[in-house]
């Protein structure tokens, strides 16, 4: 299966990065704005709508509308998994209705001194699998764009 990963060194506390990745203000931040992002709806694991915190069994709702041509596209994401311990924190969401058949999205984070590494790793399936050694290639490029956006906001928005 398809893999992207990213890996960057942020010059901000591990604490401070895990707090701006466990709330919705954290992807919207980092969307890309020509992806055009929307939310819809946020509701926790308990049922509660717009939680603060995205925790274990949180929904989000959302659609994009990439360069503002395409049509928008919805799609759900769950948090699958969120663990922290000091020095090192990881959340998974994963796509459970959207545009690929497969999407699961690690967010790592490790404390290294008073900096932190941040690694985003994405296992994907493309739509149509008799097409996706071919297509991969331009895939990976639209990733690198989006990934390098984010980790540049990142450090932008907490060094």
């Amino acid at each position: 299966m398809p893999t992207y990963r990213r890996r960057t060194r942020i010059a901000a506390p591990l604490e401070r990065v895990w707090e701006f990745h466990s709330r919705v203000g954290g992807l919207t931040a980092l969307t890309p704005d020509w992806m055009n992002l929307r939310i819809d709806a946020v509701v926790g694991p308990d049922g509660e709508d717009d939680p603060e915190v995205l925790e274990e069994g949180a929904r989000i709702s959302m659609s994009i509308r990439p360069f503002g041509i395409a049509p928008r596209r919805g799609w759900t994401s769950h948090i699958r998994r969120r663990r922290s311990k000091p020095g090192r924190a990881y959340f998974v969401d994963e796509m459970t209705d959207g545009p690929f058949p497969k999407w699961v999205h690690t967010h790592l984070l490790f404390a290294d001194g008073e900096e932190t590494v941040l690694v985003d790793d994405v296992e994907y399936r493309m739509p149509v699998a008799s097409v996706s050694d071919r297509l991969d290639p331009i895939v990976q490029v639209g990733f690198e764009a989006m990934f390098r956006d984010r980790h540049r906001k990142t450090r932008t928005l907490l060094e």
